[in-house]
């Protein structure tokens, strides 16, 4: 009797692969069902949602139990937790948790998140006034008693990717450097899925950068002699994993939309960078990034064959429509240079935030 008690009363667990993400191989959910009990499922309706910079977003994720329409037993209270995966999949940082009345949200999330709650099985997460470090893929676990499961949404967001290089010239940034100068220029370090997409897109650098994993990559569409070799085939190409305190490099920054308006300054004379910093200043705004004059370029098609001053003393100029004298064989923001700031007269881009 004491055994047939214990059959009864002892729980069944298992493990299955993760079935949204076949990049998540090495990653099991684990489920735990009471032996007579309905299993607790949880669902992502998307697996990926798309938004913008300063957007409102919900990342969807509904729980019910399988051949039922119930949402919960009524036995055990429900606690749902989200969390942001990181790049490497071996840690996860903390974003919202709810069980009741008992709300929790973390770091930057903190006030920005919320439960949907528009049913009593709905998890969904809202993430508002979205920033770029909020880019990247997030987890929705829902435990009962000892049941739990789990649903993996990711979060992409529209914007561009652009190589970035100092002053001092290629190769010059460890990968904490490389995230302050993104950070300095409107900006964040790109991810690997960002560069990927921004390669299909027909982005070809020859020089390589960190990406947020830690990882050393560039990418290619052009094989050539210095980029690997003609007889290669395009792609993203790999350097692997650096020392980041040691090893230096160049970067990909990724930025998105912004709210404000970027424009090149009408001005009757050319200026030095300090002169055209003031100028900007004068006018109401301020001088532009260089994440800003890539977001317009790429995201509202700006067009100007004006060389002009940007915040970090580099000149450059945005074409969306190749011309003779202009950029004639591609659309890109041009690069001049990083000129002497004292001496040499330029045009310049200034940035309005909106309030």
């Amino acid at each position: 009797m004491r055994s047939l008690l214990f059959l009864v009363l002892i729980s069944i667990c298992w493990a299955e692969p993760h079935p949204d993400n076949s990049s998540l191989e090495h990653e099991r959910i684990i489920h735990v069902q009471e032996e007579n009990g309905p299993r607790l499922l949880v669902v992502a309706e998307q697996v990926k949602v798309f938004t913008h910079r300063g957007g409102n977003v919900t990342l969807p994720c509904k729980f019910y139990h399988e051949h039922t329409s119930t949402a919960g037993s009524g036995t055990h209270k429900i606690r749902v937790k989200w969390t942001k995966l990181t790049s490497d999949y071996l840690k996860e940082v903390d974003v919202f948790v709810a069980m009741g009345h008992h709300k929790k949200s973390y770091g930057n999330y903190h006030g920005r998140v919320f439960l949907k709650e528009s049913s009593e099985n709905d998890a969904s997460l809202v993430i508002t006034d979205i920033m770029l470090e909020d880019y990247g893929r997030y987890k929705c676990e829902v435990i009962e008693g000892l049941e739990d499961d789990t649903a993996v949404v990711t979060l992409d967001l529209e914007g561009v990717v652009f190589p970035y290089s100092p002053r001092l010239g290629r190769y010059n940034l460890n990968f904490h450097e490389a995230q302050q100068a993104c950070r300095d220029q409107d900006a964040v370090i790109a991810a690997f899925d960002q560069l990927y997409d921004a390669w299909r897109g027909g982005l070809d650098w020859c020089n390589a950068g960190w990406l947020s994993d830690g990882s050393v990559q560039y990418p290619i569409t052009k094989p050539r002699e210095p980029c690997g070799g003609r007889n290669t085939v395009p792609g993203v190409r790999n350097y692997g994993f650096w020392d980041k305190d040691k090893s230096r490099y160049d970067v990909f920054c990724f930025t998105s939309n912004f709210n404000g308006r970027f424009y090149y300054l009408i001005h009757p004379t050319k200026l030095t960078y300090d002169e055209a910093v003031q100028a900007c200043l004068k006018d109401g705004a301020q001088i532009a990034k260089v994440g800003q004059i890539f977001a317009a370029w790429k995201l509202l098609g700006y067009d100007r064959c004006d060389a002009g001053w940007l915040a970090d003393g580099s000149v450059r100029y945005p074409i969306s429509r190749p011309r003779k004298r202009c950029s004639p064989n591609e659309a890109a923001v041009r690069f001049v240079g990083f000129p002497d700031k004292k001496h040499k007269l330029y045009g310049v881009y200034c940035f309005r935030a909106y309030n």
